[in-house]
C-alpha cells in the first residue's frame, strides 16, 4: 500500500534540530488532514519527530528507516 501524500519536506544532510524544525515550519503552512511526508538522514530526527508529533494534535502515521534514510508520514492535526 502506498500512502497518499500532500507535501513531500526533504531535509536531508540537514542536522539536529533543523529537520525538526523544517518539520514543524511545514506542518504550520497545511491545511487539517493533510499527510506530510518527511525524508530526514539525522539519526536525532528519529526520536525528535516522533516526541515533538506525541505533544502535539498531528498524528504520526507511520515511520521508515531505508539505510541512512529515515522516513515519516505525518496528518496534519487541528
Amino acid at each position: 500500500m502506498t500512502q497518499a501524500v500532500d507535501v513531500v519536506l526533504q531535509v536531508c544532510g540537514l542536522r539536529c534540530p533543523m529537520p525538526l524544525l523544517k518539520t514543524k515550519q511545514a506542518l504550520s503552512s497545511m491545511e487539517v488532514g493533510q499527510v506530510l511526508k518527511v525524508e530526514a538522514t539525522d539519526v536525532g530526527a528519529w526520536r525528535d519527530i516522533p516526541a515533538f508529533v506525541a505533544l502535539t494534535s498531528h498524528e504520526l502515521l507511520t515511520r521508515e528507516e531505508a539505510g541512512e534514510l529515515f522516513i515519516f508520514y505525518i496528518v496534519k492535526g487541528e
